[in-house]
This record gives structure tokens, sequence and C-alpha cells, in this order.
């Protein structure tokens, strides 16, 4: 089959566009999405300029979704002075997995000549995931205790850098999950909050003076997409799940998008679509109402949590009694 707009051989087929497109055209069309993207939310505030530089945080991971975020955003923004890029890594101490992956974060940012910085769990909190999974004293997921631990460091380390904005790599499947997890659970609480934390444009969401902006510019991408955009061009991106994952319920969630999506071209776009547009209508309805936490300094650490102590030293107490 040849591309639909050339001669070439097609690489790809989108079942939920029609389209057959051959390697130049699939690497444009990914570039354009990931670039419209970030232009429909507003990332790039107006008074930005080479005086008043903008700082954004990726969270690379060194998996294909993060490298394929920072390759195309390096490309996108390398000469433009206005906007500076910063790559953390977070190591979480899981033996073999994550070292792979930092290799391929080092790659990547020596390549690209992006400054790169790398925190870890055991020199932030004194624990290694591995251990954590051995021991399990709240008799959790390791992907519970990982992302609790993973957000407050990324949320640290952005706020420490400067950061106007943090951008992780989301990508379409990953969105669509958590977006059909939120109506089967009925969060609408947590729909308004996904709206202001990352999916809304800048100049519509909510202003949040204790946490760092968040953005997904691959979240039009599906996933199969992303991974091949990296096998491609050859990015060294580190494709091994984590031996610790464990997600059961988005697991079945995302069975249950694949087949749907098989039968139903389009699924997931859709989902996604119309989750946006009801969530913003329902963050202006919290807004309206006042209907926002109360927030306070974790009388532990000092983050910003709704508890007195927040879940990270919960979690942490928990694991350093065992």
């Amino acid at each position: 089959m040849n591309c639909n707009r050339c001669d070439a051989e097609a690489v790809m087929h989108a079942a939920y566009s029609g389209a057959h497109l051959c390697e130049d055209h699939f690497l444009e069309s990914v570039d354009k999405r990931v670039r419209r993207r970030i232009r429909r939310d507003d990332l790039v505030p107006r008074d930005a300029s080479p005086e008043n530089p903008q700082t954004w945080v990726i969270g690379l991971s060194g998996g294909k979704d993060s490298v394929v975020l920072t390759q195309i955003l390096s490309e996108t923004f390398a000469e433009d002075p206005r906007i500076e890029l910063v790559c953390l890594t977070i190591h979480e101490g899981i033996e073999g997995y994550r070292d792979e992956s930092l290799a391929a974060c080092l790659e990547l940012t020596e390549d690209l000549d992006i400054r790169h910085e790398v925190v870890s769990y055991e020199e932030e909190f004194d624990v290694r995931m591995d251990h954590v999974v051995e021991d399990d004293p709240e008799n959790m997921a390791a992907c519970a205790y990982c992302g609790v631990f993973r957000r407050d460091l990324l949320e640290k380390y952005a706020d420490r850098f400067g950061a106007d904005l943090m951008l992780t790599g989301h990508n379409l499947d990953d969105e669509a999950q958590t977006a059909l997890m939120n109506f089967l659970e009925g969060d609408v609480s947590q729909i308004a909050k996904h709206f202001d934390a990352s999916l809304g444009p800048l100049d519509e969401r909510r202003e949040q003076d204790n946490f760092v902006p968040r953005a997904k510019p691959l979240r039009d991408v599906p996933e199969k997409e992303v991974a091949l955009y990296a096998h491609l061009r050859d990015l060294p991106a580190h494709i091994t799940e984590c031996p610790h994952s464990s997600e059961a319920y988005r697991g079945e969630i995302q069975r249950l998008l694949y087949g749907l999506e098989e039968d139903h071209p389009g699924t997931r776009h859709s989902i996604l679509s119309g989750y946006e547009e009801l969530a913003g209508i329902v963050a202006d309805r919290y807004d309206e109402d006042g209907d926002d936490a109360d927030l306070q300094a974790c009388t532990e650490c000092g983050s910003t949590t709704t508890r007195e102590v927040c879940r990270k030293c919960s979690l942490l107490e928990s694991i350093h009694a065992v």
C-alpha cells in the first residue's frame, strides 16, 4: 500500500482516520500533532521572550513516550531563546530496569545537548523500590507507592529549578484510560482536578500557586504510533515494562479500550475529546462553588497537602518501621 500523500511505500495505517502514511509523512504527522497541542493549550505565553524565558522541565524516564516527547520539544525549541528545556529523571531503585533506562536518558540528552538532572528515591527518601515491594508494609500495589514518591520529587525539583511548566509523555492511550477510569469510578472531583492540573489550556485553568502547572503535548498520539516514531528515528528508548508494574484495574481498562478501538476505530479520540470538554465544564462548576480542598503544609516535610502529614511521609514512616 502506498502513502496517501506521495507514491512511497506506507509504513503505517491509521484505522481511525483511514490514512496510509510513508515514513516521512508519518513522522511529520506526529510532529504536527504535538506542536498543534502546544498551541491549543497555550503553553508558550505571549510575554515569553529572550529576556523573560520560560523553563520547561520534562519528566524523562527513558521510555518511548518521554524520549519521543523530548526529541520533538528539542527540535521545536532548540533555537527558540524563549524556552529553556531541563530533563529530570527519577531513579526509583529498581535493579537493572532503571539503570538501563537511565543510560537511554543520558544518551538522548547528550545528543540533544539538554540539561539533565537525576534524583533518586535512595538519596531523597532512603528507600529503594525493590525493597519496598518486598516488604510492602501497606499491602498495596507497587505503583501506589511509586506514584506518590515520583509525584513528590517531580514537583519538588520542578519548583527547585524554577519551572514554569512540567511536561510528561502521556500518550492518547494513557489519557483515554484515565478518562474512562474516572468516569467508571464516578470521581467528578478528580475530573475537575485533572482539567486544572494538566488538561485545560493554561489560560482556562484555575491558578494553583502551590503547584507547577503540567502539560501533556503527546496526548493526541496513540501509543503504537509513539513506539513506531521512536523506532523509525532510532531513538535510544528503553522499551521494557517495569518489573513491579501491577496496576490491575488500569490493565482491565486498557484491554477494554483495545477491543473497542479494534471494533470501532476512533474510540480513544472520542473518549478523550468528550472528556476534555466535560472536564472543563466540571472545573468551572467547582470553581464557582469554591469547592477547593483546604491545603496546608505537611508537619513533617512542609510540602502542600490536605492532611496534617502528607501521604508521602506517612508511607515512608510505614516503610522505615519495618
